[in-house]
């Protein structure tokens, strides 16, 4: 049996919200992924009368369809949709079977507007926790548009095709076998791909806001929410909830929530925030902010501009790269920066970790059960990361820590093949043959959109003070965009708090 006690639990209080009845094909050979396949299907099948099996012959093999009565609705599972993709295949289920997405009406229309044959493939890990998104996005599509089809592949299962085509990063998304695009992508970010935008006119039609958070994250979250208790018109604009959060695997310093992961805890940041009356923008970008006319005007990169008394900056960060040749190229080619969610495509492989301090070393003890073989390169003379972390990477028989390394180049036609680089105590240039490098050296705050507009330090961060406060009066940041001395979801949501009772006391007085 491949479903334990928890996820029939769980499955038998989903299927019973399922509307029609709809079709599983099954395309299944002798191996043991097909034979697993099959287990599932069937298991599933006992679970509900609406769920009929047939055997069929796909694309490929082992995979299954989930289908209307008498069609090819057009969604396909290439693999076992379990770890994080068991969501996934459940909202399928539902999904297909006549429950509506809860989405956006405007998405909806945007989705059924689109014309021409669009047939979707996405290359996952069942670890990644950033495929989600984009594997239920699609989905969606394919639910609503006959001329949208969407195929989720297993980089595990179809190891040697994703080698085939240097897949080396997760999600990978191909569009009728040109490359699409990588990496989280909101159903927004999508249809933008496709040219689906919303229409600037809506948001120029917007009364000003009292206050208006533009980020997603804990500390915009925790703002807006704040500021929304307070009784004052709030707005929210953000490119997806739960920002870089999306990006974490294991939460444990969370207080009074032993254990979460960083999905789980956006879509509850976006719930909470839901309960109030906020009005949210998400898949937009802000590209300018200027303060005229007694408002705060910030414009956003669909050309419309929303105006505020106050706002709240919380864009947060994003991962700092490395600034070498073959980087960029060699980008999702065997540059990665998320160990959780692309270590299983390098299975056997040498890969290297840049970055000595703990998000480093974490990757390194992470990769070291999967990969052959881990190099830590460090810059400095020694490593950063705590000494408990550093005891555990030692007792790995396979793993390389290699110090004063200043990373020169990363190498490799198409895919990485190796890294050159320079021992700062002798002087001397080498060069490491590597399948994989994965970049850990921290953060980028997401402000260079503020570049004159408010005062930053000399590493981009937005100086405020204890209210929050920025050199502009009226606007306020907080979490990791801020010069907050440490970069802590908990730290991130308290000085949302604080900007937003440092916002709504600055309303009060002005």
């Amino acid at each position: 049996m491949i479903l334990d006690a928890d996820i029939k639990a769980q499955l038998k209080q989903y299927l019973p919200l399922m509307e029609n009845d709809i079709v599983i094909k099954v395309s299944a050979g002798s191996d043991q992924v097909s034979k697993d396949m099959l287990d599932l299907v069937n298991e599933l099948a006992s679970l509900s009368t609406k769920i009929k099996i047939e055997r069929a012959t796909l694309k490929r093999t082992p995979s299954f369809s989930v289908n209307r009565v008498g069609e090819d609705t057009g969604i396909v599972f290439a693999g076992i949709p379990l770890g994080h993709e068991f969501t996934s295949l459940v909202l399928a289920l539902l999904q297909v079977s006549g429950r509506p997405p809860k989405i956006k009406q405007e998405l909806i229309d945007q989705v059924k507007s689109l014309t021409g044959e669009y047939h979707f493939e996405t290359y996952v890990s069942l670890t990644c926790h950033n495929c989600p998104e984009v594997v239920q996005a699609l989905n969606i599509m394919s639910v609503l548009n006959p001329n949208v089809t969407h195929t989720m592949i297993d980089g595990a299962a179809y190891k040697q095709e994703a080698e085939s085509k240097n897949i080396f990063a997760v999600p990978t998304i191909f569009l009728n076998g040109e490359e699409f695009g990588s990496g989280r992508m909101s159903l927004e970010e999508i249809l933008a791909k496709l040219g689906k935008t919303s229409d600037p006119a809506q948001f120029d039609k917007k009364d000003p806001f009292d206050v208006l958070v533009v980020g997603g994250g804990p500390a915009g979250a925790s703002a807006a929410i704040y500021a929304a208790r307070k009784g004052i018109r709030t707005g929210m604009i953000a490119e997806r909830f739960g920002g870089q959060v999306n990006d974490t695997k294991g939460i444990e310093n969370l207080i009074s929530v032993k254990y979460t992961e960083g999905p789980q805890l956006a879509a509850n940041l976006e719930e909470h925030v839901k309960q109030y009356n906020v009005d949210i923008m998400t898949g937009q970008r802000a590209k300018r902010l200027e303060k005229k006319d007694d408002f705060v005007h910030i414009e956003l990169e669909n050309g419309a501009v929303v105006k505020s008394k106050t706002v709240i900056l919380a864009t947060g960060a994003r991962w700092r790269e490395l600034g070498v040749p073959g980087e960029k190229e060699l980008k999702t080619k065997g540059v990665a920066y998320c160990p959780h969610c692309d270590g299983p495509l390098f299975e056997g492989k040498h890969v290297a970790v840049i970055g000595g301090g703990n998000s480093g070393i974490e990757a390194a003890i992470d990769l070291a059960g999967v990969v052959k073989h881990v190099t830590v390169m460090e810059f400095l003379p020694e490593l950063k990361a705590d000494q408990i972390l550093q005891k555990r990477l030692n007792s790995l028989d396979n793993v390389t820590v290699i110090t004063n390394a200043q990373t020169k180049e990363i190498t490799g036609t198409g895919k990485v093949d190796g890294l050159t680089y320079i021992d700062r105590e002798s002087g001397e240039e080498r060069h490491i043959q590597l399948d994989g490098v994965f970049v850990q050296i921290g953060l980028v705050p997401n402000t260079d959109w503020l570049e004159g507009a408010v005062e930053r330090n000399q590493r981009g961060e937005i100086i405020v003070d204890k209210h929050g406060a920025t050199n502009i009066p009226g606007v306020f940041a907080a979490g990791d965009c801020t010069d907050s001395a440490y970069k802590q979801i908990i730290i991130s949501m308290g000085s949302g708090a604080t900007a937003a009772l440092g916002a709504f006391d600055y309303l009060i007085r002005n």
